[in-house]
């Protein structure tokens, strides 16, 4: 039996989870939020560590096959830590924005991410490795991960307005770097409608997780087992049942119809 971890501070694993279930019905998945210490990017590289090595804890208690950075804030901050704690007994998978693959058009971009991640080394080493030919606009989106989190329409849709207007006139690429902007790519797209393309990360990263541990990425069919489950959920370490604001998402939608029902409710 697959079981695999995924840890981030709020609902920006979904997109990542929901890509597992879709890859690999058959795998059971635990979810380590941390909305106690939300958003990460407000926290020092230190403190953010620490609560990505405290959430892989909670993980690596089920015996899961991989670990899942299912965040890139911590990802830049935290991945090497977890990896240097757990690594090579569980492998750990961190997640990167899809630049190279928006660079693979050859057509001008823009990343957006949180404020933390669009000021990282990190990132301006992935455009200075990748996308070194093409233009690149660097959209810091502040609020816009608490108001996913916190399933706050007008406010999400406020935010990516803010958004669109720091891109420069005729860039129409967007590369989302933050996992929670997944959750909301329709509203994206729909804000400046049929002139939007997206890259997002959780389809290749579940594809990355899935290769490291040695598990075939084929999906629902004739003889594959549509069996995995959410078999645990977690918030800054207290055990509880998904979150009910799921809902407002799709992902959100199919992670609750896959939750145990012996999961506890408070």
């Amino acid at each position: 039996m697959t079981r695999i971890g995924l840890l981030d501070s709020g609902l920006g694993l979904l997109g990542t989870a929901d890509a597992l279930f879709h890859l690999a019905p058959h795998a059971d998945l635990i979810l380590a939020m941390d909305p106690d210490f939300t958003p990460y990017g407000s926290l020092s590289p230190e403190a953010l560590e620490a609560r990505a090595l405290n959430s892989a804890a909670v993980l690596a208690e089920w015996n899961p096959d991989a670990i899942v950075i299912a965040c890139n804030t911590a990802s830049v901050q935290a991945l090497e830590a977890v990896r240097a704690r757990y690594e090579p007994d569980i492998p750990v998978i961190g997640t990167v924005p899809a630049v190279k693959m928006a660079a693979g058009t050859g057509q001008d971009f823009a990343i957006w991410a949180t404020p933390a991640t669009t000021g990282s080394a990190y990132q301006q080493n992935l455009i200075d490795t990748f996308a070194a030919e093409v233009a690149v606009s660097k959209v810091a989106c502040p609020g816009l991960a608490e108001a996913i989190n916190a399933a706050d329409l007008p406010t999400i849709d406020a935010a990516i307005d803010a958004a669109l207007a720091q891109m420069d006139p005729g860039m129409e690429t967007i590369v989302l770097g933050c996992t929670h902007y997944g959750l909301v790519a329709e509203r994206i797209m729909a804000a400046r409608a049929g002139a939007i393309t997206l890259f997002d990360s959780p389809i290749p990263v579940a594809k990355q997780t899935l290769r490291r541990i040695g598990v075939e990425a084929h999906g629902i069919g004739p003889n594959r087992p549509d069996t995995g489950t959410v078999i645990a959920t977690y918030a800054s370490g207290r055990r509880l049942r998904l979150p009910r604001s799921l809902d407002a998402y799709p992902a959100g939608k199919r992670l609750l119809a896959r939750e145990r029902e012996t999961a506890p409710t408070s």
